[in-house]
């Protein structure tokens, strides 16, 4: 039998040095990143040199029969990452040699690191001119470091200790489908990764919204990061034929835009779900993050979905995002034909939820027919999977929202959160039922969580400036709703929160001018124009008062807010009918009344008995 030969710890090859027992490349003695793939393939490569390693022969040895990975794909982009790390080229190669179809050979003459030593040099004049050469390098090398010529001290000291990512921005996937109709099936996979990563307690995972402005960006990935408060970027491309879909993702160190990690994943459609969470777990392990048993748990427990149900969540999920009254009809349809065609599938049944909780929310439909609908579906979906945050978080502002059950309601944000720490819609629902509870320094540190998590967000932008409205800072609240106005003019909810924010402050102008726009967005112009006729008559008291009995005659005609209408009469001065609209607003279990012992609308009411007894009807802690 032949005696085995043994491999060197260390390959030299021209001025790299790869360490077989560490897997690390050096340049020079600077580490070059190399993702594990294209390490291995190196490591087979010149373990063999001048000889043809087959793609076979990698196949067999780096790519297990089991895995799901497209294996012509990964290959080509290990060897695509090893010569970027090589400074190679496949045309004219000075390392690895492309057989085509067949395989590679590596053609740089390499030097084991087990060489004899060499015997010893004659001392005397030669150590001295030694001596004065290294004592001439240290001090150019001194001189380069403190001048940082060519940015060196940085790139070294970088590569000294590159820091742990903690902080990560999914960029959206790019379809790779040839079909841009399935543009809604890519950014549902982009939403879906997102989701997987956000689970992940120990990484700030950046949400949706925030993302999503960069969709089809050329902006340099360090400027994206910088912009995003992250540390690493995330960004691929998805495929799917035949039935089967395709993710290929890679890692990059976002401040030297350094590529990390790169891989190709691919299952049926009917193990989507699967496939999410495999990438979501490889991420955590390219990035050092150790699970818990839950969320290992929670990425690896998905049943398979039915496909057509999938199909038809993600473009609900597609037209939710929207929050319009026409995109919710929409994203309703495809929502009930998601849990038709998939009976079991609980993230349909809580897009029917919170189409229905929005319906009422908003004032679109009577809170006593939509919250009814919405209980029901989220109720289903816990049946389902009681591990789904986003279950537990609709759950949580149904029972704060409809039925004021406060503790109930806290206990179900904080499983929420704790199912997924990334959620900023759980911490921003969270927040706003803190400030209503006046536990302002709790709320303080969940909305600017919501912002950290979801900065370029207009909805939490603007509600965090409604916020700071309730906690009276009156001029930051101004200027946060006027930077949500600067890019969402027709944002009504912010003209609602500068026409308070300028009530506050006693500048009736403005806070007109405001509240004509409010209406105006609406498209209830019959108002506007009251307003506008009765601030000419008698000033800004004569204007809310036309503008509440406008108002009351449109609610006979059709659904009104009855807090809408309340909130005039009190900016009017007119107790006994804010209270009547108000008990009305209570009957009819209209939401923003979570807000009535902080809102600036009832401020004329505080001490009235009356006002104390609906209060306390409400449940709300002393």
């Amino acid at each position: 039998m032949p005696v085995p030969v043994q491999s060197p710890q260390r390959v030299c090859f021209r001025k790299f040095e790869l360490d077989l027992i560490s897997g690390e490349l050096h340049k020079d003695g600077q580490k070059v990143p190399l993702p594990p793939k294209a390490f291995e393939v190196l490591r087979s490569l010149v373990e063999h040199p001048g000889e043809v390693v087959t793609r076979e022969d990698l196949r067999a040895r780096l790519w297990a029969a089991d895995t799901f990975v497209e294996f012509d794909d990964s290959l080509n982009h290990a060897v695509k990452r090893l010569r970027q790390a090589l400074g190679d080229s496949a045309e004219n190669p000075e390392f690895i040699e492309t057989l085509p179809r067949h395989g590679y050979r590596f053609v740089a003459s390499t030097d084991g690191g087990n060489t004899p030593a060499a015997a010893p040099k004659p001392k005397g004049r030669f150590l001295a001119h030694l001596l004065v050469s290294a004592l001439g390098l240290l001090a150019l090398m001194a001189a380069l470091l403190a001048y940082d010529v060519g940015g060196l001290r940085r790139r070294l000291w970088s590569h000294a200790a590159d820091p742990p990512i903690r902080s990560l921005a999914v960029l959206p996937l790019s379809n790779l489908t040839g079909d841009p109709q399935q543009d809604y099936f890519v950014d549902g996979m982009t939403d879906a990764l997102i989701t997987d990563l956000a689970k992940i307690r120990t990484v700030k995972v950046i949400s949706r919204t925030s993302v999503m402005r960069y969709k089809g960006t050329n902006k340099p990935l360090p400027e994206i990061a910088q912009a995003l408060g992250v540390d690493g970027i995330l960004e691929g491309s998805v495929q799917r034929s035949g039935g089967r879909v395709r993710i290929t993702a890679q890692l990059i160190r976002a401040v030297t835009d350094t590529h990390l990690w790169a891989e190709s994943y691919e299952r049926d459609a009917r193990d989507v779900l699967t496939l999410q969470g495999e990438v979501a777990r490889a991420v955590a392990r390219e990035i050092n993050v150790a699970l818990t048993p839950e969320e290992s748990t929670h990425l690896s427990r998905a049943r398979p979905v039915s496909p057509e149900a999938y199909e038809a969540y993600l473009k609900g999920q597609s037209h939710w995002y929207w929050l319009s009254r026409e995109h919710l009809d929409t994203a309703l349809e495809y929502f009930e034909l998601a849990r038709q065609k998939d009976p079991n599938y609980a993230l349909a049944y809580v897009g029917v939820a919170n189409v229905w909780m929005v319906r009422g929310d908003s004032g679109w439909i009577a809170p006593g027919e939509a919250f009814p609908k919405a209980k029901a579906a989220v109720a289903k979906a816990l049946e389902l999977d009681d591990s789904l945050a986003e279950a537990h978080i609709t759950h949580a502002n149904l029972l704060s929202l409809n039925d004021h059950d406060w503790s109930a309601a806290e206990r179900e944000f904080r499983r929420g959160i704790e199912l997924n720490p990334n959620s900023a819609d759980g911490h921003f629902m969270y927040a706003d039922f803190l400030i209503s509870m006046k536990r302002v320094d709790e709320w303080s540190r969940e909305i600017h969580r919501t912002l950290e998590l979801d900065p370029f967000n207009p909805f939490f932008q603007c509600f965090y400036g409604w916020q700071l409205v309730y906690v009276q800072r009156y001029d930051e609240a101004i200027a946060q709703l006027r930077k949500v106005l600067a890019t969402e003019p027709d944002f009504s909810s912010a003209h609602m929160g500068l026409w308070g924010a300028y009530y506050k402050k006693g500048m009736n102008d403005e806070a007109l001018a405001e509240a004509i726009k409010f209406f105006a967005v609406l498209h209830d112009h019959e108002v506007a124009d009251a307003l506008t006729r009765g601030y000419a008559e008698g000033g800004y008291a004569r204007a809310m008062l036309l503008g509440a009995g406008v108002l009351a005659a449109l609610s006979k005609r059709s659904h009104v807010p009855a807090i809408r209408i309340a909130r005039l009469y009190a900016h009017a001065g007119d107790k006994d009918e804010v209270l009547r609209w108000l008990h009305k607003a209570y009957d009819e279990g209209e939401t923003p009344l979570l807000h009535l012992g902080v809102a600036w609308d009832w401020d004329l009411l505080r001490t009235d008995p009356r006002f104390q007894d609906l209060l306390r009807s409400m449940k709300f802690p002393p």
